[in-house]
């Protein structure tokens, strides 16, 4: 089974739950909604190529770390487009949660996907439960408190913030624990794979940054220009479009140098760089081409 087939199965099989019989159907139709149809899934593959890089002997538990982190991410998602953050109308092309089934599911929604994350691991935790700790402490580090992406999000309510710090918290916490859990789950330590999830997890804001000052909603599925209207920290306010291509670019080769000795660390590194070279926005792309 392919990565991606293997995601999608362990998401659809988490997002069963919340179908129970008996369980609110509002509620479990805006956490499908959430995590479905799939967007690029970039976390969870980082989660099972770590994970392959490194044997991956126990692929129940690296599947259900990729699932998880995904599922944190979509939850964040929900989160950073309600009116109080963002208030986006759109993501991934269709009505944000909280424009089809209004604000208190949207939010029910968000909270029950964090949950639905650790209930994934702690399903998987008997085809590995030495490992499960680790795995748990990278996938709990990279959501909360006090460096993970609730504390990145917690930055906007600051009155300044330091752009890099901003970053690493918001986009590059989940990335190191993408990276980490799943080091983790393939039974290997996982703090040597932090800094590739930090440098990955910060190319990709930068990225993401380039594609809201450039692209536009028909190519990324969400509004663009959020940034400047805003006033948020954004490495094209800081550095300027050549400058934002130029550290995504430093970012990248640093990741790709930051892999630790594994099986499958040239694959990994391939893997990386064209991975950075499609989130470029179309029109970078080609003018770099």
């Amino acid at each position: 089974m392919d990565g991606v087939t293997r995601i999608e199965s362990a998401l659809a099989d988490s997002v069963l739950l919340a179908e129970a019989v008996g369980a609110p159907p509002r509620l479990a139709a805006a956490m499908r909604h959430a995590v479905f149809p799939r967007g690029a899934r970039v976390r969870p593959r980082l989660v099972l190529a770590v994970a392959a890089s490194c044997g991956d002997d126990r692929p129940a538990l690296s599947g259900a770390a990729a699932a998880a982190v995904e599922l944190l991410h979509c939850a964040s998602l929900v989160h950073d487009d309600m009116p109080c953050f963002d208030d986006a109308e759109t993501r991934r092309g269709r009505p944000s949660v909280h424009r089809a089934f209004g604000e208190p599911l949207a939010l029910l929604a968000g909270d029950a996907l964090i949950v639905l994350a650790f209930q994934a691991l702690a399903r998987a935790a008997v085809t590995a439960p030495e490992r499960l700790p680790a795995v748990m402490m990278a996938v709990g580090d990279g959501v909360g408190v006090p460096f993970g992406i609730v504390a990145g999000q917690a930055w906007e309510c600051e009155p300044r913030a330091d752009l890099s710090e901003y970053q690493r918290q918001k986009t590059g916490a989940l990335f190191a624990a993408a990276a980490m859990a799943g080091a983790a789950a393939a039974g290997r330590e996982a703090e040597p794979w932090r800094t590739l999830g930090d440098k990955l997890g910060e190319a990709y804001q930068v990225a993401d940054d380039l594609r809201d000052a450039v692209a536009d909603e028909a190519e990324i599925g969400k509004p663009v220009g959020r940034d400047a209207a805003l006033g948020r920290p954004s490495a094209v306010r800081s550095f300027g479009i050549e400058g934002a291509v130029a550290r995504l670019r430093e970012l990248t080769a640093g990741a790709v140098a930051a892999i630790p000795c594994c099986p499958g660390q040239e694959a990994l590194g391939a893997l990386i760089l064209g991975e950075m070279q499609r989130l470029l926005p179309r029109k970078l792309a080609q003018k770099a081409a």
